[in-house]
């Protein structure tokens, strides 16, 4: 069996993790610039890779690997759903669309599901500790550029479960002890790496395709000041610790 299967994944991705900032939507995103359309839309498009991806972990939640990963309380459709009524309104699933780089990620979630199970960990490692780690400050840079009402519009970074630092905390080092917990061998655990950086990668697919909607919004010359310099290495704002 493999072990620290944990700090593996944290430093096996950490290339990965820098990738994703430094695409031109996040540096736009850390630098307070959110729009609405380029936003909802992909908010839209996490909720059909949420959609996905929890009900394969439904469907594998007795394996003998994702039954030690599978918590319930980490679920992001139903606040997705309410997101996307504030978005777009009630009507809000006869208006979202699917990017092509959507449709991708949602694929490879089931054709991972169908084929080896066991990769799921690697998708729901890059997804849910990223939401428990930069996504909380990726909230605070949504409600504050956008202006938001209390309570609605980030409710895929509000867990009801966890609702102080310390209770999200004290769940990651319980997601961690998980994770170290699998009966995964070192080849197992290169695989589930290797998926989590892909899984990175199709994440950064999505964005990368709404980076033109984000440059009609703010203008050519404001996003390319913006999104001129790389940063130097990762800061965990949009990946798992």
């Amino acid at each position: 069996m493999s072990s620290d299967l944990a700090t593996k994944l944290r430093e096996g991705t950490k290339h990965s993790h820098t990738m994703a900032e430094n695409t031109a939507f996040m540096k736009c995103f850390l630098k307070g610039i959110v729009e609405k359309e380029p936003f909802r839309k992909l908010t839209a498009n996490l909720y059909l890779v949420y959609s996905a991806l929890e009900a394969e972990l439904q469907r594998h939640s007795t394996h003998p690997v994702i039954s030690l990963i599978y918590f319930g309380l980490l679920n992001r459709k139903a606040n997705l759903e309410k997101d996307l009524a504030f978005y777009y309104g009630e009507d809000w699933c006869e208006q979202i669309l699917a990017l092509e780089a959507g449709k991708a990620y949602v694929a490879r979630i089931q054709k991972v599901a169908n084929t080896e199970p066991a990769l799921l960990v690697a998708h729901a490692y890059v997804r849910y500790m990223g939401d428990l780690s930069g996504g909380q400050s990726l909230k605070k840079i949504v409600r504050s550029a956008m202006d938001l009402p209390p309570n609605q519009g980030t409710g895929l970074h509000e867990f009801e479960a966890l609702p102080t630092v310390e209770a999200i905390r004290a769940f990651k080092a319980q997601y961690r002890d998980a994770l170290n917990s699998l009966p995964v061998d070192d080849a197992l655990a290169e695989k589930i790496i290797a998926e989590a950086n892909y899984a990175f990668e199709l994440n950064r697919n999505v964005v990368q395709e709404l980076e033109p909607d984000v440059k009609a919004a703010i203008g050519d010359r404001v996003f390319d000041l913006i999104t001129r310099q790389d940063q130097p290495g990762s800061t965990e704002l949009v990946a798992a610790e």
